[in-house]
């Protein structure tokens, strides 16, 4: 696993290591500026088809409108900020013959063959397999260039090939412990649910909603078609999970059906949210009642121990 010092350098964001990433120039302004940026130092210019794509970048999905409005940007002002990349890990040959595997960029280099660019500037930084993926997800997470989905699937990726935990993760990438549980959790939905929430049909919010259910495409399907509100998703799902909690066969004694009120459902979906683990409450009605955190690894049980050590410092 990394180590501390290398969590809390990267940690201090990427600005440190690579210098300001580009605001790409458009005809509506967005970025507030009339002319280019000035550009960032680079290390060299090389030709543009001896840069590689990183098969483990954490982004999958890049639209042809996005790539447009850079590809003119870079058509009348150039690729103002150096691609970052490494010595591609294939490459053998000499220097001056070097492949390079591009670390953080991909949408510039994307755009930069669009119009025709033949060398474009690069900045090499030398990092390995774990260091150039913390890069890519960082760089990405800072200019909010990843959906939900490919953000839950870059940490995860960091966790299984690279024995990161999750507060680990919060560290490096400058998020809450909780932030990287909840989201991290939409990969529990399935492939059709999670393909609405990458192209913008669910938010986060309605999709979260949606991950105790064991079957939540039909209400995936009708929140897309009726624009319902995350409040009337977590309602709905609240209740739908009450059925399916009703309907399970019981090996013990029968007792009467109880369907949860509402706002004890919301109530529970809200503290699974917080905490990342499945919550249920149980009162009654002298005001006596029960609450139950279910997790599925020791890790899980030791982040909630940390929380419930040190109340003081818990995310809110």
């Amino acid at each position: 696993m990394a180590d501390e010092s290398s969590k809390q350098r990267l940690g201090r964001g990427l600005a440190a290591l690579i210098g300001e990433m580009d605001q790409p120039v458009s005809a509506s302004g967005n970025t507030g500026a009339q002319e280019a940026p000035a550009p960032v130092a680079n290390d060299r210019i090389v030709p543009i088809e001896s840069i590689t794509p990183n098969p483990n970048n954490p982004r999958r999905q890049f639209t042809d409108a996005e790539l447009e409005d850079l590809a003119n940007s870079i058509a009348e002002h150039g690729v103002i900020q150096p691609i970052l990349v490494r010595s591609s890990p294939d490459s053998g040959a000499s220097e001056s013959q070097t492949d390079w595997e591009i670390i953080a960029g991909e949408r510039r280099w994307r755009a930069a063959q669009r119009v025709g660019v033949h060398r474009v500037p690069i900045l090499v930084r030398e990092v390995d397999d774990r260091q150039s993926l913390e890069l890519a997800i960082i760089e990405n997470v800072q200019r909010a260039d990843l959906n939900p989905v490919e953000e839950a699937q870059g940490y995860q990726q960091l966790m299984d090939e690279h024995d990161y935990k999750q507060a680990d993760l919060g560290k490096v990438i400058g998020k809450s412990r909780s932030h990287v549980a909840n989201t991290l959790r939409l990969l529990k939905l399935p492939t059709g649910v999670q393909n609405l929430l990458a192209s913008g049909s669910l938010s986060p919010g309605h999709a979260r909603a949606l991950i105790p259910l064991d079957a939540p495409e039909a209400l995936a399907k009708r929140i897309v078609e009726e624009g319902l509100s995350v409040r009337q998703v977590e309602h709905l799902a609240a209740v739908a999970a009450g059925d399916q909690n009703n309907n399970n066969p019981s090996t013990g004694p029968q007792t009467p059906a109880f369907i949860k009120d509402a706002d004890t459902q919301v109530l529970e979906q809200k503290l699974c949210d917080v905490l990342g683990l499945k919550v249920s409450i149980n009162h009654k009605q002298s005001g006596r009642g029960r609450i139950t955190i279910d997790y599925k690894s020791l890790d899980q049980l030791d982040d909630l121990e940390a929380r419930l050590s040190a109340p003081g410092k818990n995310e809110k």
